[in-house]
């Protein structure tokens, strides 16, 4: 099936699925909605595999958006994001019925995935202005439908108020960023965009790509317009945070290749410098708040933003690289960027997936009421560490190829680049090297005192297995990362293509994700398949040995055992969420603020004995509270002054009417 059909596939398959499961009767609905929503997303990956290899030729609807029209097409970009997008699509809609058999979710929410999923599936194939700011919108409404499944919560509701604010911010900024674009370059096609980008005055491109950042930072969470991340995935039905966390907010990495990059590049070097520091301070502060984070799927939204901050690195290490003439190097970088995308999507869904399975069995968030669980849930403990692997970068893990590569795209510098990349690159490799550290203590923290600690609840102590569905959904994302973090060559191909085609890294060879990593230009290689042979290697002379050893050891004969205190151990014994935590909180004490007070209660018969002391220690999101607070309390005495203005009387109305007329008619006189 070509891919122009396919295209249309998907565009009536959202709106047909979404009309089923309304029709639908609501025993068997959930399992409808998940069987469509995985039917879309295995279609979402035939396309841009399709994409990859043929590529879509422009076509144009007139008559589907009155005035301007649908014009799509598609390359190797586009279809890299709509296979990902597909792929997380297909483990979720397995993996749903399974958990809104606990959740249960309402008509609307379960009708709404399926238009959510193609939404995003076509917005990379979107080739004008019009196009891509209409998906790009009906991405962020469904979005916003799915956070407020369980509206009934006040935290939910101000969860989709925030990212409902957010989501439109950046939203304008993007409507302002590609409309002066586009009237720059007197026409809304991206093809005529790009061919007339160097025309435009260096202000006018400054302009847009500034502008464009802040519309899709918005999106992929980046510092300091990541705060919808922290409240919108924890709110959010399990599935739903999966599909935001791993397929939604790459959106936004594709909005910054496509039009910072692709349409609107190459661009000075202060435009690489930009998101360098843009993405390091994002990792670093999100993997902070990750690192003292309570609750599991707070820690994982944070997690979510670190990575894109990761990417963003890559990113910007490419293009500051590519303008200093260093290709090699911009050809690396910008490798780890798009391999992260793929590993960052596959070791996140699983994570949300688990802990959502958690969340099914216990109710319980809150990793300092958890714990136990590797006995309850075996399963879904692997399952887990499985995604608590790839996000610490760690060797065999999902993550740990991509931001490999990102090192030896940063630190092979060449000497005579510049005092900028001297400057900016060392910087980038301690905010990587720091991100890393941290992001192990923060998973370590997750699957350790979660999972493997004695329970710590009721709810934990008699937590039962995940269903079928849910393991099955949970174990294809699993599969995913295994194949990425063993065979990263899976995507050498496609890699090839994205990167020849963009003008920050065609014309050099590009790095070979064989069995063994070789990086053009570069003194290094790494081979994953090697890796995990020489483990299994080492795991089977292990047991081997093992097993003789006991064969020639002499019978054991009974004797009492001192167990160390052990077999008396409690739950208030052990290390919580919390006090693992609070080396890291004492260290970054100035960065994360945290809200401490200290009560201390004396008996009534003297004040120099204590009945009671009692400690509290909250850390909120110090942007959040420094940052938007204040600006939330100016709209707000604005929109009370404009109140005040609205008296309802109609002859107040219609002189407003006539005063805005007249400002109007002067300003175009």
């Amino acid at each position: 099936m070509s891919a122009a059909a396919l295209t249309a596939v998907v565009a009536v398959g959202g709106v047909v699925a979404c009309l089923a499961v309304l029709l639908a009767p609501a025993r068997g609905r959930h399992v409808l909605a998940g069987a469509l929503t995985a039917a879309l997303g295995g279609i979402g990956v035939a396309l841009g595999a399709t994409v990859i290899t043929s590529g879509l030729a422009p076509a144009h609807l007139g008559w589907l958006i009155p005035l301007a029209g649908v014009t799509v097409a598609g390359d190797a970009t586009s279809g890299l994001f709509i296979v990902v997008t597909g792929a997380v699509a297909v483990a979720v809609g397995v993996y749903s019925p399974g958990y809104t058999r606990h959740a249960r979710q309402s008509r609307a929410s379960l009708a709404t995935v399926p238009v959510f999923v193609a939404a995003m599936l076509l917005l990379p194939l979107a080739a004008s202005v019009t196009t891509f700011l209409a998906a790009w919108e009906l991405m962020a409404l469904t979005s916003l439908v799915l956070v407020l499944t369980d509206h009934r919560r006040p935290e939910t509701r101000q969860a989709g108020l925030t990212y409902a604010v957010m989501t439109q911010l950046g939203f304008l900024a993007l409507v302002l960023a590609l409309a002066t674009f586009a009237a720059g370059a007197h026409t809304e096609s991206f093809a005529g965009m790009q061919r007339a980008a160097s025309t435009l005055s260096p202000g006018l491109r400054a302009a847009v790509f500034l502008l464009s950042l802040v519309g899709f930072g918005s999106k992929a969470g980046l510092l300091p317009l990541h705060a919808w991340l922290a409240r919108a995935h924890p709110e959010a039905p399990s599935p739903v945070s999966a599909l935001l966390s791993a397929a939604m907010v790459n959106m936004g990495i594709y909005g910054m290749l496509r039009v910072d990059v692709a349409l609107l590049g190459p661009g000075p070097r202060w435009w690489g410098l930009v998101l360098v520091l843009v993405g390091a301070a994002t990792a670093v502060y999100a993997v902070l708040q990750a690192s003292v984070a309570n609750d599991l799927k707070r820690l994982l939204a944070f997690s979510t933003s670190e990575n894109m901050g990761l990417i963003t690195v890559g990113l910007g290490a490419a293009l500051l690289l590519s303008a200093a003439h260093n290709r090699f190097a911009a050809q690396v970088a910008m490798t780890a960027a798009l391999l992260h995308v793929a590993n960052h999507a596959a070791f996140k869904t699983l994570g949300f997936l688990a802990a959502g399975s958690v969340v099914a069995s216990t109710g319980v968030r809150d990793l300092d009421r958890l714990g136990g669980l590797a006995r309850r849930m075996p399963a879904t403990t692997v399952l887990f560490g499985v995604a608590a692997l790839g996000a610490s970068a760690l060797p065999l893990g999902a993550g740990f190829v991509s931001e490999w590569l990102l090192l030896q795209g940063l630190i092979h510098t060449l000497p005579a680049s510049g005092v900028m990349l001297a400057l900016a690159m060392p910087l980038a490799v301690g905010a990587v090297a720091l991100t890393a550290g941290l992001g192990v203590a923060a998973m370590v923290k997750a699957f350790g005192v979660g999972f493997l600690a004695r329970p710590r609840s009721d709810e934990a102590a008699n937590a039962p297995e995940a269903g079928a569905s849910m393991l099955a959904g949970a174990s294809i994302a699993a599969l995913a990362c295994a194949v990425l973090a063993v065979a990263p060559a899976i995507l050498s191909r496609t890699l090839t293509h994205v990167l020849t085609a963009l003008p920050a890294t065609s014309g050099q060879q590009p790095p070979r994700l064989g069995v063994l990593l070789r990086l053009p230009g570069i003194a290094g290689s790494l081979s994953p398949a090697l890796l995990a042979l020489a483990l299994a290697g080492a795991v089977l002379v292990t047991v081997v040995v093992a097993g003789w050893g006991s064969r020639r050891r002499p019978a054991p004969r009974p004797a009492v055992l001192w167990g160390c205190g052990g077999p008396a151990l409690t739950p208030r014994m052990q290390y919580t969420s919390s006090s693992f935590a609070e080396p890291l909180q004492r260290v970054f004490d100035d960065l994360l603020r945290p809200d401490t007070d200290v009560d201390v209660s004396h008996l009534s018969e003297s004040r120099y004995l204590l009945a009671k002391v009692s400690y509290r220690s909250v850390i909120v999101d110090a942007i959040e509270q420094r940052v938007y607070r204040p600006v939330l309390r100016a709209i707000a005495a604005v929109a009370d002054v404009v109140r005040r203005g609205h008296t309802g009387s109609i002859h107040v109305y219609l002189a407003y009417g006539a005063l805005g007329l007249l400002i109007v008619l002067m300003v175009a006189q």
